[in-house]
């Protein structure tokens, strides 16, 4: 059975949308720095990529079998040829969906990158004990831990 193009464009527009919403989430808990409900979020966004994974190959594949290229860029001609108003229509909003779903990883890349290096900025100045020169390190005691054989001679 040869499946036509458009046959996923409305499931697909619908886990871009489901996409969005959740980035959206994301974003706020990024923002609010809750590492728990991240954890939440993450498998059911895995989950819905691989779903639109599955469906954009079959859009792919379908338009390969109609005689286009088997891409995104394949979509322009098939549409010029068999494609209502209403599939162009669907098509644009869903060029539109994945456009806004771009940008909302975009700018959540760029906050989990400033938390990162918030982080690490944190993190060095846990291992650097302040009016330290030689750059030890705190141990599990709290207490800092040598950076290495000292240079005083015992005199005696």
């Amino acid at each position: 059975m040869t499946t036509s193009p458009h046959q996923t464009l409305s499931s697909e527009l619908a886990h871009v949308a489901s996409l969005v919403e959740l980035m959206k989430q994301e974003q706020q808990l990024l923002v609010a720095l809750d590492a728990d409900g991240l954890a939440e979020l993450t498998p059911k966004k895995n989950a819905l990529l691989s779903e639109l994974a599955a469906l954009s190959q079959q859009r792919h594949a379908a338009l390969a079998a109609a005689g286009c290229e088997g891409s995104e860029a394949g979509m322009e001609p098939w549409l010029a040829v068999a494609g209502t108003p209403e599939l162009r229509a669907q098509w644009a909003e869903l060029l539109d969906a994945a456009r806004e779903a771009k940008e909302l990883n975009r700018l959540n890349g760029m906050l989990i990158n400033r938390q990162l290096a918030h982080n690490q900025g944190v993190l060095n100045a846990l291992r650097t004990p302040a009016g330290s020169a030689t750059g030890g390190m705190y141990g599990a005691s709290g207490q800092t831990i040598g950076a290495g054989p000292s240079k005083r001679y015992v005199v005696g």
